[in-house]
């Protein structure tokens, strides 16, 4: 199959920019695995919380707010609030300032969520800019605009080759030869084994494992109120999820690509640090499960053509930011490949190219 561009992964970040290149471009999004987003993107606590990440990311996350507003069922309200222990001050302060946390009574925090408890909690920050995501209605309704416009979006195809000969891409696939213009790399953790396969330098993406478990809902309280809560310095998180909590370690382990799995023992001990903030224990696990949040050297995401190789391009590193970011990133891979000049600052489009690296 020919087409002016292939995309290389079916999450979020590959089927947003397919959407928006379909337009303009006839365009061919390969995904190795049976279905769309199976990896990082179909196991994302999907919270829209734009102030969380690096400068670049918040300001990618912003950006894509009045899209998010203006799709409807998308978002829904949330909230998202802080608790600290007496000696987490420190940590509390810098991260509920970076967040625009407003600090609240733990009177107030117990009100919200009636588990906290008052002998360790002694700190608590509230933000009402959070809303979840629901990100099956997102990446499908992606889905539907690029394949209305013309992108065909295959599964089950993964790529054992790539070469570049005579000014095209040319791909061995599953399901026979791929030739093509452009190269989009949005393999998430794979992107650096693409770029090897493509006979392009790596930059140096490094996966980190996350792990979650899902929890029945305390005292078989109605949570579906309840803010998204975080402990100070990310120690632990837990989210409201159909009646049920998803509660993480927030563990950030260093792994290869792969389909990951939870750590029994990591998990234990994640559930020990939220355990130690509410008064109810945990007695059971409805089910467990982890995913790869894929991070560049500096932690911000790679958007642009390849120092040395132009017709490549990188789209990856999206961390733990993919789906809150997709709807700018997408927009502004999708101007820097057509040529169009990019709505976003020059100095941000800099922030995010891959020339950075070298």
């Amino acid at each position: 199959m020919d087409a002016d561009v292939v995309i290389i992964g079916g999450g979020i970040a590959g089927v947003s920019l397919a959407a928006r290149l379909a337009p303009f471009a006839s365009v061919l999004l390969l995904e190795a695995e049976p279905v769309l987003a199976h990896h990082a993107s179909g196991r994302s606590a999907a919270l829209y919380e734009p102030r969380y990440g690096s400068p670049a990311v918040v300001e990618l996350s912003l950006a894509s707010g009045t899209f998010f507003r203006d799709t409807p069922g998308v978002l829904s309200p949330r909230g998202l609030l802080m608790v600290g222990k007496a000696d987490d001050a420190a940590c509390f302060a810098a991260e509920s300032s970076a967040m625009a946390l407003d600090p609240v009574t733990l009177a107030e925090a117990i009100a919200m969520v009636p588990v906290l408890n008052p002998e360790t909690v002694a700190m608590a920050a509230f933000s009402p800019e959070a809303w979840d995501i629901d990100t099956d209605l997102l990446l499908q309704g992606f889905a539907r605009t690029a394949r209305a416009a013309g992108a065909v979006l295959q599964t089950t195809t993964p790529v054992t080759a790539i070469a570049h000969m005579a000014g095209r891409w040319q791909l061995t696939t599953a399901q026979g030869p791929v030739t093509a213009g452009v190269l989009v790399n949005a393999a998430g953790a794979w992107v650096d084994l693409v770029a090897q396969m493509a006979g392009v330098q790596p930059l140096g993406f490094t996966p980190y494992r996350r792990s979650m478990a899902r929890i029945p809902a305390p005292e078989g309280l109605d949570v579906s109120r309840w803010p998204m809560m975080f402990g100070a310095g990310e120690a632990w998180y837990a989210k409201p999820d159909a009646g049920a909590l998803i509660v993480s370690p927030a563990e950030e382990h260093a792994s290869t690509p792969q389909d990951a799995w939870a750590d029994d023992m990591v998990l234990a001990e994640g559930l020990a640090r939220y355990e130690d903030m509410v008064t109810t224990p945990v007695t059971r696990l409805l089910s467990n499960w982890a995913g790869l949040r894929t991070f560049a050297p500096d932690r911000t995401l790679v958007i642009g053509a390849d120092a040395r190789e132009s017709s490549f391009f990188w789209l990856a590193g999206q961390g733990g930011q993919g789906f809150q970011s997709c709807p700018a990133a997408s927009q502004l891979a999708a101007d820097l490949i057509t040529g169009r000049t990019p709505d976003l600052g020059a100095d941000l489009v800099q922030a995010l190219s891959p020339g950075r690296f070298g």
